[in-house]
């Protein structure tokens, strides 16, 4: 199974860095699981124009890689507990989570996903949402084979 996580960020090392880390370590006992975090000039000056423009330019940067299943993250999703979670990885194709930048994402990019999904119904940054992700994924394939972690 191959997961691919796309964020709109730039690069850096923190503590959230290392706890992704470590949790795609683990993750890769299952999967093969890669990060790309997406921020190029066009998206900078975006966001320094207008919502708009950067929610048009995240929907650009994110479209060519939609391909096989496509998870979007968005405030407005549906809210699955580690049970029905799990059950996203019994799909037999990639699988691609998107976490939007600072301005989330255009509608249209959302109606475009296969699964629209939320992880809470409070507000997190992007590294703690990417942070929470990487558990659920974790705790999500723990659970499919049958190891028990997730107790």
């Amino acid at each position: 199974m191959k997961i691919d996580i796309y964020t709109i960020e730039k690069h850096n090392r923190d503590e959230y860095t290392l706890a992704c880390e470590n949790s795609k370590k683990m993750i890769n006992k299952y999967a093969n699981i890669t990060e790309h975090n997406i921020f190029n000039k066009k998206i900078s000056q975006a966001q320094n124009r207008d919502e708009k423009s950067a929610k048009e330019a995240y929907s650009r940067a994110f479209e060519p890689f939609m391909k096989g299943y496509n998870i979007i993250l968005h405030p407005e999703g549906k809210i699955l507990d580690s049970f029905e979670f799990y059950k996203i990885f019994d799909i037999n194709t990639n699988l691609n989570f998107f976490i939007g930048g600072a301005y989330g994402f255009e509608k249209s990019f959302v109606d475009k996903g296969n699964l629209i999904i939320s992880l809470s119904k409070l507000t997190f940054s992007h590294k703690v949402a990417k942070v929470v992700l990487y558990e659920q994924i974790y705790r999500g394939l723990t659970l499919l084979h049958n190891h028990n972690y997730h107790k």
